[in-house]
């Protein structure tokens, strides 16, 4: 994809989709970037890290209100026991070192995933990055740290299943709503744009409920190269699109 200009046009000027407000990325090609280097793959996972930096500064540049990034699946459990736990500490630093800046910049912390089998210290980390941001409302960082989209679901029924069995809720008066309520993301609006790196086209496990609706943009750029630039591109695209949410378009 060629660089854009650093700030997108608006919906006025592109006659499309309406400013996006919540954009969700995964992030994908940190080991690719770092294999074609001749780096190992924990190399790789680092610069992904000062990518996402980039990204969040960029999200605010370009007047977003969420932000929320595919750090670690359920499924990377299955990469070598080295690897998970440097991605681990990658997590840990990245709360350490940048927590103070986010508070004091108004930015709301928030981690979506299942945290019943991280480590203790890790537990405290997210509890606290989430504790002391919870009343920022200038923009707010979604984390999805050992997320999975099957697994939210799959979580959010059986939450619904107690509520039923314990007689608080009739199996009737189960609905959208309610189940949202359940989900990870309860509180945080649905993204309008999901956008992933590296070439590949698929959505992994991403979000499966929230996305229902999203616009993809899929791009050729390794995530340690993902600048504004990029996200800029990627934004400006997205205005191309017609959202219809299943009725009749406009033309």
């Amino acid at each position: 994809m060629s660089a854009a200009p650093a700030t997108s046009p608006g919906p006025a000027e592109s006659g499309g989709a309406s400013a996006p407000k919540h954009v969700a990325i995964i992030m994908d090609g940190n080991g690719r970037w770092a294999k074609a280097r001749g780096l190992a793959r924990t190399e790789g996972h680092k610069a992904g890290v000062e990518a996402a930096r980039r990204a969040v500064e960029a999200a605010r540049d370009l007047g977003l209100e969420c932000l929320t990034l595919y750090s670690f699946s359920t499924e990377n459990w299955r990469r070598p026991a080295g690897e998970v736990r440097d991605l681990m500490g990658l997590l840990r630093q990245f709360i350490v070192d940048d927590l103070p800046k986010l508070k004091k910049e108004g930015c709301k912390v928030v981690i979506i995933g299942d945290r019943d089998n991280l480590s203790m210290d890790l537990k405290a980390l997210v509890k606290r990055a989430e504790s002391e941001t919870k009343d920022n409302a200038k923009f707010t960082l979604q984390i999805a740290f050992n997320y999975g989209g099957r697994d939210e679901i799959v979580r959010a029924a059986r939450s619904l299943a107690e509520a039923v069995k314990s007689g608080a809720l009739k199996p009737e008066d189960i609905t959208e709503k309610s189940f949202e309520a359940c989900l990870d993301t309860k509180n945080i609006p649905d993204p309008d744009l999901v956008i992933r790196t590296s070439g590949e086209k698929r959505i992994s496990n991403y979000l499966l409920w929230q996305a229902a609706y999203a616009e993809y943009v899929f791009l050729d750029v390794l995530w340690p190269d993902f600048n504004k630039e990029v996200f800029a591109g990627a934004i400006e695209e997205y205005y191309r699109r017609e959202r219809r949410y299943g009725g009749v378009g406009g033309n």
